[in-house]
């Protein structure tokens, strides 16, 4: 007698794959979240750097105002 030549898969088995393939989706949207956020992280902080020049440093410091060509060459 030949067996069959298709194999049967259990219901259990299917279950686990579902859950194994779940968790990968899980942690590959964990680590592109992760990627993401360090990617904007410093964007953000060179912004707000930026953002507050004008007004953090006092006017009777005695130091030179910065040219806005030199401003534009350390924002990229």
């Amino acid at each position: 007698m030949a067996s069959s030549g298709k194999q049967k898969t259990t219901m259990a088995k299917l279950n686990r794959e579902r859950k194994v393939r779940e968790r990968r989706i899980d942690k590959q949207a964990k680590k592109d979240a992760r990627k993401q956020a360090s990617a904007d992280q410093p964007d953000q902080s060179g912004d707000l750097l930026t953002s507050g020049d004008d007004q953090s440093i006092p006017s009777g410091t005695g130091q030179p105002a910065l040219d806005p060509s030199a401003q534009s060459l350390v924002d990229v």
